[in-house]
């Protein structure tokens, strides 16, 4: 099965190339309609905060991974990307990596939930666009039950650390009161409210939102209970907050160095905490030079990682032991589909031996016993049939390009004759 993948992720490269390979649910759906037919005949696009990826089924022999890291770079020019910023994946190891990604082990927060509704929408906007054919709809499918047997047959998502919460845990471990402290997040989105709502838990003094749509700000402020200033003043009042919180989806810096620099003149310095965890980053890491600014963007999580990790370890293995069991699950369905013409040929080549043969001697049969004839003989080739028809099953489980299986099918067309195109032999 030829599924081809590449990836840069947080594996692979820092957040700097992340956020310049980073693509809008409206990019993805044109880069579908540049793939579709050029590079696979079906596929999909991942490219959530710490990774894009490409999955797909070649539409001609000679593609490779050099294409697709190609066709990525020449729409997203990135300086400094090279080779060794991609993960390449190849059939089987392809499906493996997805799986690993839906189950969330391959997320930079072990057992991240959020991971898995990234990549149905991924899925969702392939269908829309008609690029999610027979074959990668049961990818899908498969996919989407790791997500959700790793979810209900293990713990490594209990109390699951997100990056959202990473992010409040690190803004602990600099101001230990929050509840004298004053937070601003900027983006209600999904990200961006579970920081608000982990800010809400860990008693923050004082929490106010604000977004592009300021409906959706409200909606999410009157469940915390917090307020809200409009996106396009939210600048000036920069100065009264002593954390900022950033995960917008905006392509470009929404705060600058001139920003920070003011409003640290108008706090009279005192130290303020800056958290950005959007891809595009949303704030600019100059600030970082500014004095007491404590300015953290997705990549400084590494200790939050570090804790997570280790609280999950144990988890692993059963998460692992689930992926193995949906790929063979998956690789034994496939087989099947690929092990059903041989099957047919071998159904056929008895079909047409029985019916010329009935034909043949019909004559000598009354009408009466004409129809028991065809039963008759039917039965007797569904017979002869049941063991190698079994066998050839046995095949497909095991896998059709181990040496035992491909020897059996050989032994088994060169015996009765059903070679590709070649006719029995009277």
């Amino acid at each position: 099965m030829d599924i081809l993948a590449v990836s840069v992720n947080h594996k692979t490269a820092p957040v700097e190339l992340r956020e310049s390979l980073h693509l809008s649910p409206e990019e993805i759906k044109v880069y579908l309609d540049d793939l579709k037919g050029k590079y696979f005949s079906e596929g999909f696009i991942i490219s959530t905060c710490n990774r894009t990826e490409i999955y797909g089924i070649p539409s001609a022999s000679g593609i490779n991974y050099i294409d697709l890291e190609k066709f990525l770079i020449d729409r997203k020019p990135v300086g400094g990307i090279t080779d060794d910023n991609f993960q390449k994946f190849f059939s089987c190891s392809a499906l493996n990596h997805l799986f690993r990604v839906a189950s969330g082990i391959d997320s930079l927060m072990v057992g991240d939930n959020q991971i898995l509704g990234q990549v149905k929408e991924s899925f969702q906007i392939a269908e829309e666009k008609n690029f999610a054919g027979f074959l990668m709809k049961r990818v899908f499918d498969s996919a989407a039950r790791v997500g959700k047997r790793v979810k209900t047959e293990t713990t490594i998502s209990d109390g699951a650390i997100t990056v959202s919460y990473a992010a409040i845990q690190l803004i602990e471990k600099i101001f230990s009161n929050l509840n004298k402290k004053s937070a601003l997040v900027i983006g209600t989105g999904e990200t961006g409210e579970l920081a608000a709502k982990h800010l809400r838990d860990k008693g923050i003094g004082r929490l106010v939102l604000t977004n592009r749509t300021q409906s959706k700000a409200e909606s999410v402020a009157e469940k915390l209970s917090a307020r809200v200033v409009p996106f396009d003043k939210f600048r000036s009042n920069l100065h009264e907050y002593d954390i900022i919180v950033s995960a917008t989806s905006a392509p470009e810096i929404i705060i600058t160095q001139d920003d920070v620099k003011t409003m640290m003149k108008n706090r009279g310095q005192t130290a303020s905490v800056f958290m950005d965890i959007a891809v595009p980053r949303d704030i600019s890491p100059e600030i970082k030079k500014i004095d007491n600014v404590f300015y953290y963007d997705i990549d400084s999580l590494n200790i939050i990682v570090d804790q997570n990790l280790k609280k999950r370890r144990d988890e692993i293995p059963k998460v692992q032991n689930i992926i193995t069991e949906e790929l063979v699950a998956f690789y034994n369905w496939y087989n099947a589909l690929e092990i059903a013409p041989t099957i047919k040929s071998l159904r056929d080549h008895f079909e047409e031996i029985r019916a010329e043969e009935v034909r043949s001697q019909i004559n000598k049969f009354t009408d009466a016993d004409r129809e028991k004839l065809e039963i008759i003989t039917r039965r007797i080739v569904n017979k002869l049939l049941h063991h190698p028809t079994v066998e050839l099953r046995k095949v497909a489980e095991q896998g059709l390009q181990s040496p035992e299986a491909m020897a059996k099918i050989a032994v088994l067309r060169e015996l009765f004759g059903i070679h590709s195109g070649e006719n029995r032999s009277e």
